[in-house]
């Protein structure tokens, strides 16, 4: 998938779906809330990556909302890989970023919603997928 949504699939998930599957699938290993157990955090820590010790979580370091549902969508969980449907991921995401007031507590994301998501640290990246990028990272960087 792209940072601009496409690949997509079908489907949506609300937040209160995604607190559900979160709770069976993911907050064994997450924590409850996405505040770290066994595997990583994966909310708060916005504005830290600047700090001594920077929170690396999905609000604080990822910059495009497809590329997490893309993510996440392959790798978990951790047990079982690519077994959750498109609309268990599509609630998860959404609750993973209601947490962190990127999502309202009430939304629901689908492949068109959700490529307009944007995240915290959006501009920490340079886009390698741009167009005028013509593959030096010096000359990009001061052009943002």
């Amino acid at each position: 998938m792209r940072s601009d949504g496409t690949g997509l699939p079908r489907g949506s998930g609300t937040v209160a779906q995604g607190l559900a599957t979160y709770a069976a699938k993911c907050e064994a290993c997450h924590g409850a809330a996405g505040s770290g157990g066994i595997a990583d955090r994966l909310t708060g820590g916005i504005g830290s990556l600047a700090a001594k010790k920077p929170v690396r979580t999905v609000a604080s370091y990822w910059p495009y909302a497809p590329t997490l549902f893309d993510y996440v969508r392959r790798a978990m969980p951790y047990t079982a890989p690519q077994s959750l449907s498109d609309n268990e991921l599509y609630g998860v995401v959404a609750y993973l970023l209601s947490i962190d007031h990127i999502v309202p507590k009430k939304g629901r994301l689908d492949a068109k919603n959700l490529a307009k998501v944007k995240m915290p640290n959006r501009r920490g990246f340079l886009s390698l997928e741009s167009r005028d990028f013509d593959g030096n990272i010096e000359r990009a960087a001061s052009h943002r």
